[in-house]
Formats: C-alpha cells, sequence, structure tokens
C-alpha cells in the first residue's frame, strides 16, 4: 500500500463518518436522517431515497413524498421500525415526520452515539496505517527501499494518520455542538 493510496483510503474514511454523524437526530429536520431507511419494495430492500421525495418545509418537519403511492404503507412501516426514532403519520398521499424537541437526556445520548462512530473512524484510520506499516517494512526487508527511506515513509505516513484523526476530531466537535445546542 502506498502513501497516496492509504491517504485516499483514510479520506473516504473521514467521508463516511461524516456521513454516519448526518444520520444523527439533531433538533432540526434533516433529509440525512433517513438515508438509512431500507423499504421492502417489491420483495428487495430499497434505499428510501430512490422511492420518495423527501423535503424538509420547515425546522420540525420532514415530509416523504412517495412516486408510486402503492409504496406508501411499507415506507410507513419502515420507518417505523428503524432506528429512526420517530412516528409516521400517513395522510394518504405523503408522510410526515415530526421532529419533536430533544430532551437533554436524549442529547447525551446522541453525543455518545456521535462518539461511537468517531471512535469507529478513528480505528478504521489506525487500521489502514497499520497496513501501510506493513507494507513498507516488507519493502525494507525484501530491499526495496533503503533503511533512510522506510524511515521516511513511516514518518509521512504517521502526519497523514494525524491529520485525517484529527480531521474526524473537527468533525466530531461539530456534531456534538449541533446536537447540545438547543
Amino acid at each position: 500500500m502506498k502513501l497516496d493510496e492509504a491517504e485516499s483510503t483514510m479520506q473516504k474514511t473521514v467521508e463516511a463518518t461524516q456521513r454516519n454523524f448526518n444520520t444523527i437526530r439533531t433538533g432540526r429536520a434533516n433529509s440525512a436522517l433517513l438515508d438509512r431507511v431500507m423499504v421492502e419494495y417489491y420483495g428487495s430492500p430499497t434505499p428510501l431515497k430512490s422511492l420518495a421525495n423527501i423535503s424538509t418545509p420547515d425546522a420540525s418537519t420532514i415530509i416523504i413524498q412517495p412516486y408510486d403511492r402503492s409504496s406508501l404503507s411499507p415506507i410507513e412501516k419502515a420507518i417505523s421500525m428503524s432506528d429512526v426514532g420517530l412516528t409516521p403519520s400517513n395522510d394518504g398521499a405523503l408522510i410526515r415526520l415530526n421532529i419533536p424537541p430533544l430532551t437533554s437526556d436524549r442529547r447525551k445520548e446522541l453525543v455518545k452515539v456521535a462518539a461511537k462512530y468517531a471512535e469507529e473512524g478513528r480505528v478504521s484510520i489506525r487500521n489502514i496505517r497499520r497496513d501501510a506499516l506493513e507494507t513498507i517494512r516488507k519493502q525494507e526487508k525484501n530491499s526495496e527501499l533503503s533503511e533512510d527511506e522506510a524511515k521516511d515513509q513511516q514518518d509521512k505516513l504517521q502526519k497523514l494518520t494525524n491529520k485525517y484523526t484529527a480531521r474526524i476530531d473537527e468533525l466530531l466537535a461539530e456534531k456534538e455542538k449541533d446536537i447540545t445546542t438547543v
């Protein structure tokens, strides 16, 4: 694994962590909350966003308008069964999700969930570093790299690791601020 490969994989890990953060509820309506919801549609699990138009007309409401009216009840069921924690209300044409204000206990729980996602991201980055270090050591052992070159590569790899770990920490701080802001 070369350094640029390691860097691009670390970048993808940061992006995946950001997507995980987007699925955590804050006090405001956000269509990204429903990104993980899969609907059983004609026998196969289908992402909700490919079955319906999702909009947020105000800060406390998400409206889901299915492209096909027959998918209304499977969508409602999928949202109810998901870990979103919202109760859908169906009026026959669209589904409304009202986002209640978060209690302080719920905010603390969500901060813990965000911290868990951040730690998963950091672990992934450390695993990428470990794999790249093994490659560098093998190259050094096989005389493809000199000792100085290997040391230089390891230093650069550590700097990349620190950079992307710090980025995850920044994203976590932003998300915690979002969650705790009333």
